[in-house]
């Protein structure tokens, strides 16, 4: 009996980790993107398919599994997708161009999907209540989501890039074998029922929640390593303010009625997106608030509208099929819409800082001697400064007297925070873009007939 037990809470911890990195990857490589742009020479719009690649697999896969739900046991579908996460995890980790690398993410977005399909019935039946395995589920899969990019930056600053392929490796081969144990096999496939209608209201606010996030997840962490030249452990710590905030609220959530609580969450979540946007000045404290008011909206919003879009009545599996790939479906068309968006922008920004810089070194008490060769040098920095980050205008300095010359020493601090503040601002369409998503999710919500507190 205890032997029993035992190993159903070994199979439920290790099916768990699985769906949380499966969440995770939609997001977990954000802060190893600047690292990938550097060592891949690639521009916003490609290494944005690094991310990309995997939710369009993730979305495509679970709306072509829905007919095998019925026909094949939950277990059998987690245990391919594991096995596929695992082989293309460890690709990953060996790719050496972004080309094999967006396909082999594709490949593991297969896998993700198969695993998230399969086991959220597989852990309704190793619970015996389809209600507690479908909390765990979704608990398991927000967390993950939100925990994503810290964890990869952390992953990032200690070790590599590959090493957040690395470390996902072992974790999807300890659910794999858990999966083949008794209590598993013997988990039948779903009930026939008739064709599931998807919650469309509820998994139509999800995409919208799920596609304003790439704002907190994708251009917050781009803007923080890239452009604020943070290293990835310290966004780590910035962007980990949102799972932290996730996880906060849940209490609060509990407490209120569910159709405030939603819309609040999502409000919530505008909010931060909208202050990042209109950030007044290059502030980590301010950012960081932000991304925390992100958090508490998504830590309200979600696990009601999980709620109301994943039905019993329907099949935990097809139902659960829905929502993941509405998520994702999310998530892939803020990508589309953000990337080239935000490319145009951080063009036109390099072209007003390289005007103001030119114009400020005219401007600049330091000697005429000095302000044309320094002026030229500036361009080449700008030039050579890949779309989005910095320019590196220590050089430049150096070489004019910097050291010697406080008046090119003050003139370097002031045209480096005047640069980055101008770019900084090129993000704001893109935020703003994020934060509209965000509000037409409130639409959809009102549609909602279902709407409990799980």
């Amino acid at each position: 009996m205890q032997a029993g037990l035992a190993a159903t809470r070994a199979l439920t911890i290790a099916v768990l980790s699985a769906v949380a990195i499966a969440f995770a990857d939609s997001s977990i490589v954000v802060l190893a993107l600047p690292d990938l742009y550097q060592e891949l020479g690639t521009s916003i719009e490609g290494i944005a398919w690094v991310i990309t690649s995997y939710n369009v697999a993730v979305a495509i896969v679970t709306f072509a599994a829905l007919p095998l739900i019925r026909r094949l046991p939950a277990a059998a579908l987690c245990r391919a997708g594991l096995a596929i996460f695992l082989g293309a995890s460890v690709g990953c980790a060996l790719a050496n161009g972004l080309g094999s690398l967006v396909a082999l993410r594709a490949l593991q977005g297969v896998g993700g999907a198969l695993l998230l399909v399969g086991s959220l019935p597989l852990l309704a039946g190793l619970s015996g209540q389809l209600r507690a395995g479908a909390v765990r589920w979704t608990s398991a899969g927000a967390l993950g989501a939100a925990l994503g990019p810290a964890l990869g930056g952390l992953l990032t600053q200690v070790f590599d890039w590959r090493a957040i392929f690395v470390v996902q490796a072992p974790i999807a081969g300890a659910a794999l074998l858990a999966t083949f144990g008794s209590r598993a096999r013997g988990l039948p496939p779903e009930p026939e029922q008739p064709p599931a209608r998807p919650a469309l209201a509820a998994n139509t606010a999800l995409g919208l929640v799920f596609g304003a996030l790439v704002g907190a997840l994708f251009l917050g962490v781009l803007m923080l390593v890239a452009l604020w030249q943070l290293s990835p452990l310290a966004a780590a710590g910035v962007v980990s303010v949102l799972p932290v905030a996730t996880v906060a609220v849940r209490p609060l959530g509990a407490s209120l009625a569910p159709r405030p609580g939603v819309g609040g969450g999502i409000v919530l979540l505008a909010l931060g997106l909208v202050a990042l946007a209109f950030l007044p000045r290059t502030s980590v404290a301010l950012a960081a608030l932000a991304l925390s008011l992100c958090g508490a909206g998504l830590g309200l919003a979600v696990p009601t509208l999980s709620h109301a879009a994943i039905s019993a009545e329907h099949g935990l599996g097809r139902s659960g099929a829905w929502s993941i790939g509405a998520r994702h479906l999310g998530l892939v068309a803020a990508l589309v819409l953000i990337a080239p968006l935000l490319a145009f922008e951080l063009e036109r920004g390099a072209e007003r800082a390289t005007l103001a810089g030119a114009s400020s070194v005219l401007d600049s008490p330091v000697p005429l001697t000095k302000k044309v060769p320094l002026a030229l040098d500036l361009r080449d920095a700008f030039e050579r400064a890949q779309q989005g980050e910095l320019p590196d205008l220590g050089l430049a300095f150096d070489r004019r007297g910097a050291d010697e010359d406080e008046r090119v020493a003050t003139l370097r601090d002031e045209l480096t925070q005047e640069i980055k503040e101008a770019l900084t601002r090129s993000f704001r369409a893109a935020f703003a873009l994020c934060a509209a998503l965000a509000a037409l999710a409130l639409l959809p919500l009102r549609l909602i007939r279902r709407l409990e507190v799980w």
